[in-house]
């Protein structure tokens, strides 16, 4: 489970954004890390029961950096404020569709399929969704699959190359094709949390596998 010291070390972070305070306290922040890639490698040992490939994953693969890139941004605020979790086939830097945990004081969540995908890649995915409509659809109507929302960055207008009556227009203008549900803080610190968060990812899992089909 994640640790309340966790969830304090992050809340003090937001407040004391900046390097001297980070240097101060690095031993609350590796203490931190720990806890996270301890969690998440609990939590790959339960998602490989749905999905093998999972099994030796490395966990020190899926966490993002804590430092911020700050080159080309007007916040020059160092670190980020929150633990990310990519779980995608070799690592966050596979490229194909799936999984994300993202642990931050009241507003942790988990999500799934593809953020910010590549043009060509994207084009594949629309093609798959309005081709397999059908299929899709089984997918996203599922009971098990209905808590989940979707990210709502969207087109103005249906995509070139596609009818603007197509049935399936409203996904297909959808810039990221992600789904996401919020989970409590108190939930990420239950003793049940690891399977809490995998069984998240189990619903989700049958519409990664079809983006990732779409991909070949």
């Amino acid at each position: 489970m994640i640790e309340k010291s966790t969830f304090s070390f992050l809340r003090n972070l937001k407040k004391n954004n900046d390097r001297g305070w980070f240097s101060e306290n690095k031993e609350k922040y590796t203490a931190a890390q720990q806890n996270v890639l301890e969690f998440v490698d609990q939590l790959l040992a339960e998602m490989s029961k749905f999905d093998e490939t999972f099994a030796k994953l490395d966990p020190r693969k899926t966490l993002f950096r804590i430092y911020r890139d700050t080159r080309f941004s007007k916040d020059k605020s160092p670190y980020k404020t929150n633990f990310g979790a990519s779980i995608n086939g070799i690592g966050k830097k596979d490229g194909g569709a799936g999984y994300y945990l993202h642990i931050s004081p009241g507003e942790c969540f988990t999500a799934a399929g593809v953020y910010r995908c590549d043009p060509k890649k994207l084009k594949d995915l629309r093609r798959e969704i309005s081709v397999n409509a059908d299929e899709f659809k089984s997918i996203i109507q599922d009971k098990d699959f209905r808590n989940f929302e979707f990210n709502n960055e969207k087109l103005s207008r249906v995509p070139q190359g596609f009818e603007k009556d197509d049935p399936m227009a409203e996904y297909l203008k959808m810039k990221n094709l992600v789904v996401s549900q919020n989970i409590k803080d108190d939930d990420l610190m239950n003793t049940e949390s690891v399977k809490l968060v995998a069984e998240n990812f189990r619903k989700m899992s049958k519409f990664v596998d079809f983006l990732n089909a779409s991909f070949g």
